[in-house]
């Protein structure tokens, strides 16, 4: 599902983000990296993204070679993976039926088809009242809960989420990861980037942890190793 094989990431500075990296996600898990600001995860989020290309080594997902991967074929990759940031990125000017329609849209989806994958993951999500509200009128937790329904309109098979709950209470944090363990047991590939140690050990899933470019600890059932 995701592999990278000896990834190394090195910028302009000469300092390696990511710095011989190998990590094989298997189909269908829950993932969480943590580490502390610097250590390499957004770098490594970009480079499944394939908005930064590695120094070396090779990238696969979902058995495509990233490397190899066109531009012109790039939107062909994008489109198998969600993504859910801490900012939400929601368009203001629509409404939340119209923000999470949106992904369907530029695929050319039939309205009708449209209409029903809408509805089916704002129940989901705990938004059907909420479907004609404009992002300036939710919550930050109802802001991310829209962000992650459009992230899965598409049904991705990865759900790439950089601090999805930096912005949000504890409550509402909790709330998020219930519906990301949702989207997993419906068969999604998820991979969470996190600070949030707490929701790691309350969540219990396969915990990486980097550290100045290099995965330092991969470990089973919330296990982690973690340097304040």
């Amino acid at each position: 599902m995701i592999i990278l094989e000896n990834v190394t990431k090195t910028y302009s500075t000469g300092v390696p983000a990511l710095n011989g990296i190998n990590l094989h996600i298997q189909k269908g898990e829950f993932v969480f990296i943590v580490g502390k600001s610097g250590s390499g995860k957004s770098t490594l989020i970009k480079l499944l993204l394939k908005e930064l290309e590695p120094t070396s080594g090779k990238i696969y997902v979902n058995k495509k070679y990233v490397n190899k991967v066109t531009r012109k074929k790039l939107p062909y990759l994008r489109r198998d993976i969600g993504v859910i940031f801490q900012d939400f990125r929601l368009l203001g000017d629509r409404n939340v039926f119209e923000n999470i329609a949106f992904a369907m849209k530029v695929v050319e989806a039939p309205t009708k088809k449209i209409k029903s994958r809408v509805l089916s993951l704002l129940s989901m999500v705990g938004l059907l009242d909420k479907y004609k509200a404009f992002p300036n009128q939710l919550s930050g937790g109802e802001q991310q809960r829209v962000a992650i329904a459009r992230a899965l309109i598409n049904k991705p098979s990865i759900l790439l989420c950089d601090e999805p709950t930096g912005n949000l209470d504890p409550a509402n944090s909790v709330e998020i990861m219930k519906i990301l363990d949702r989207a997993n047991k419906q068969g999604t590939t998820v991979l969470v980037v996190t600070h949030n140690m707490e929701i790691v050990q309350q969540m219990k899933k396969r915990t990486i942890t980097m550290s100045e470019g290099k995965i330092i600890s991969d470990m089973e059932k919330g296990g982690y190793f973690y340097e304040d």
